[in-house]
Formats: C-alpha cells, structure tokens, sequence
C-alpha cells in the first residue's frame, strides 16, 4: 500500500478512528470505498462490520462507543437499561429506538436494519417507534 502517498497520511487518523482499515487497490472488495486521486485509485477504506456481532447485545462497557458505530451504541443502550435489548418490553424497546437516535445510530448506513434485528422487530417496527416519538 502506498503510505508515502498524501491521500493515505491525511487519511490514516480518521481511518484507525473508526476501526477501519485501509486496503490495496488490488484487495478491493465491493463493500470497500475506493478513494481516486487524479483518476487512479489510490487505496480503499474498510469499514467494520457493524452487524458482525448478532448475538445478545449487553456487557461491553461504556466506552464501547468509542470506534464501535451502532454496535456500540446498542451495547450502551442494553446496559443502561439492563439488559438484552431483545428481552426488554415493547415500552422498554420504543425508549431504546430514541435514546440511539438521541445518540445519532440512525446516521449510519443500515442502522435501522441493525437496531432491528438486535431488538428482534421489524425494520419497519423501528421506523413506526421513531414517529410515534416526532
């Protein structure tokens, strides 16, 4: 990977800040974002798999957060209410589904479909929670 490159050092901080990684142009998968400079692809960034993790959320700790995008959000949420978000009431879920979006989780890309499936509901139910709230 080409690290002298200016593209690559302006990028590494944001980079290892979301626990991304950077790949080759010649490793590209198609879920990778290529970066082009000047029309050739220079490296791509690997974003981590937010939905990797589909067992019980719960125990990671308050500082899973840091780096962790909706996942670990979804852990702060389950402690701070005590437990598996799929075992809490459906009052207990609608006020999960607001506290994440107070904490922007729906700002990332498939966010309502993680939420969902670690509340074990629908995405469409997640999305009826949000504008009961509005």
């Amino acid at each position: 990977m080409p690290e002298q490159h200016p593209l690559v050092e302006a990028i590494t901080p944001l980079v290892e800040r979301l626990n991304a990684e950077l790949v080759a142009p010649g490793d590209v998968r198609a879920d990778d974002i290529p970066l082009v400079w000047e029309g050739e692809t220079v490296v791509a960034v690997r974003l981590p798999n937010l939905a990797a993790d589909s067992g019980p959320v719960g125990g990671a700790g308050a500082g899973a957060t840091v780096g962790g995008g909706v996942q670990g959000l979804l852990t702060d949420v389950a402690d701070e209410l005590g437990g598996p978000l799929n075992e809490l009431s459906r009052g207990d879920k609608q006020q999960a589904v607001l506290m994440l979006e107070a904490r922007g989780a729906f700002e990332f890309r498939k966010s309502a479909e993680i939420v969902a499936e670690a509340l074990g509901v629908t995405r469409f139910t997640v999305y009826n929670y949000l504008n009961r709230a509005r």
